[in-house]
């Protein structure tokens, strides 16, 4: 009888364990496949994102979230860039070019930006329309993260370190 409880017990516990990994994993879906215009006339796809840890960030100049943020993407970049972690900006259709790249220089932004002239980007990234929206990516080129509006930082850093040590 000892045994069968036994048995019962660790049953309950990897369908425990299972479940908590279907929960967690339930958000995590492919990054659409995307074209990414940047600023300088390249283009790079969200294919060439695979086998990296990726921060994809829609913003506008306009969005006062976005500007006010942004010091702390840098920041993050220049923490993880060296160790597998990528960053991407994409401006709205509506932010004119001459903002962005102005913007771009001024804040002498060290990572890609990119320009969603025709608003494809967004709109296949789930229509995105509030700015900022950022999304985290993993080296298999899931989306495991989303945020609208600032992220919590330290809660992010976690996350990317988590993403960098997975194979």
């Amino acid at each position: 009888m000892k045994m069968k409880n036994w048995l019962v017990a660790g049953a309950l516990v990897v369908a425990a364990a299972v479940g908590t990994a279907v929960v967690l994993n339930s958000n995590v879906h492919q990054a659409p496949q995307s074209t990414f215009v940047l600023l300088d006339g390249s283009q790079q796809t969200t294919q060439d994102l695979r086998g990296k840890v990726t921060l994809v960030n829609f913003w506008a100049t306009s969005c006062t979230t976005c500007v006010a943020e942004m010091p702390d993407i840098v920041a993050t970049y220049d923490k993880y860039k060296g160790r597998g972690f990528e960053t991407l900006a994409v401006a709205m259709s509506y932010d004119p070019p001459s903002y962005v790249v102005n913007f771009t220089e001024s804040r002498k932004l060290p990572f890609k930006v990119a320009i969603d002239n025709t608003g494809a980007v967004a709109k296949a990234w789930g229509d995105i329309k509030l700015t900022p929206t950022t999304f985290i990516v993993n080296k298999r080129g899931e989306i495991v993260k989303s945020y609208v509006g600032a992220p919590d930082f330290p809660e992010l850093h976690r996350l990317i370190e988590r993403l960098l040590a997975e194979a």
